[in-house]
């Protein structure tokens, strides 16, 4: 995205924010005070300031070119808007408020005086205070205008389509104009031959200007939705993977009777006959990704090893997936992927079955069997049965 871009939208949401601290204001509730109103006026005031600067950089190339008509629109109608509820406010404060005995007469000057962009024609301001008709004449001046960019906002709102089609959109500037056009009524008169006045801009103003903080990543912790799918090199859409199944294992005398292999995740490299995994179903070429419901995709060979040797109990849930291959599948991609598993196995069962099935597993066609499968054997050509008790975390009788 382009800097102009960028800079619209962060502009666009400081007028967002803006507008937040103005309904705030308004939710709190504006009392029937001089300064309180004088307060919502210029918080109004610089809502529509900030929208109109928003307005303006949307109108500019090369932003005009990729921001929808509506996005124009709705920030010209706001604009609009606030300038006219801002002048409404101020009419309020000018025609509902009475100097009191007790007030600070300097406080109200000073108050009137930062509510203007230019000093209002006619009396001085300390004039206007206390002097009704002068209060009533520039409050009708304020309304006047009010009523005047209400019906700018309607106009404008008219011209967009997508707009139009916002019933609460259009309700809230019809109600705000009606409002306005009551509040004239009350205060004119059938003997007014004077020329109304014409309101001065009112100056914009805000007890709380959003800032902008750039955020410390450092402090935010980050966490990797997609990492209990597994390691990437693995778990990746070129590769085509079973749904999860759950196998018991019942743990005999010669252990669950499987070797394992490989790390992130551990492969089942080989099954003993007739043994525990094989009567439950496992096959070679399964991978394991849990351990008694345990996630097990990113653990190592050694942490599996483990997991199996600390069962408390003689039976253990499994979770094994499989590699559907096929006949397209060039070495390439085997290589690739088999490159990420580390070599290490686990036996089962006596020397002639862990050897009879090592030499069977090696002549197989499928990606499992293209593994490096070793016999460890002593000079005289037989093959060592491991104990268990001997098993360290490159290899494992089970």
């Amino acid at each position: 995205m382009s800097t102009p871009s960028l800079n619209m939208l962060v502009r666009l949401m400081i007028a967002q924010v803006q507008e937040c601290v103005f309904e705030n204001v308004m939710l709190a509730g504006v009392k029937d005070e001089f300064l309180m109103q004088l307060q919502s006026a210029q918080e109004a005031a610089r809502v529509a300031d900030v929208y109109s600067l928003v307005y303006q950089t949307m109108t500019q190339p090369p932003v005009k070119n990729y921001v929808p008509f509506s996005w124009t629109t709705m920030v010209q109608v706001k604009s609009e808007y606030f300038k006219a509820v801002s002048h409404y406010f101020a009419a309020v404060a000018l025609c509902d408020h009475t100097m009191g005995p007790d007030a600070d007469e300097s406080e109200h000057v000073k108050a009137l005086q930062q509510l203007h962009v230019t000093m209002p024609e006619g009396p001085s301001l300390i004039t206007v205070l206390k002097d009704n008709e002068e209060r009533r004449k520039l409050g009708k001046a304020h309304l006047k205008k009010a009523i005047i960019k209400h019906e700018e906002a309607m106009r404008i709102h008219s011209l967009c389509r997508i707009l139009r089609k916002m019933d609460i959109l259009q309700e809230v500037l019809a109600v705000a104009h009606k409002r306005s056009l009551k509040k004239y009524s009350e205060i004119d008169r059938e003997d007014d031959f004077f020329e109304t006045v014409e309101a001065p801009d009112i100056h914009p103003k805000t007890q709380q200007k959003p800032e902008i903080k750039t955020p410390n990543f450092s402090k935010v912790k980050v966490t990797d939705i997609f990492h209990r799918l597994g390691p990437l090199s693995v778990f990746s859409a070129k590769n085509r993977w079973s749904s999860v199944r759950d196998v018991d294992l019942e743990k005999s005398e010669k252990g669950f009777g499987f070797t394992l292999r490989g790390d992130s995740p551990v492969l089942i490299a080989g099954v003993v006959p007739d043994g525990s995994a094989d009567k439950a179903g496992l096959g070679e070429g399964e991978y394991i990704v849990s351990v008694n419901e345990q996630d097990c995709k990113w653990s190592k060979h050694s942490e599996v090893v483990q997991l199996l040797k600390t069962v408390s109990t003689e039976s253990i849930k499994i979770g094994v997936i499989t590699l559907n291959t096929t006949e397209h599948q060039n070495n390439a991609d085997r290589k690739s992927l088999l490159g990420t598993m580390s070599s290490a196995s686990i036996f089962s069962g006596s020397d002639k079955e862990n050897s009879r099935k090592i030499a069977d597993s090696s002549k197989g066609s499928g990606l499992l069997t293209t593994w490096n499968k070793r016999k460890n054997t002593n000079k005289d050509g037989s093959t060592h049965s491991v104990p268990f008790s001997a098993v360290t975390d490159d290899g494992s009788f089970y």
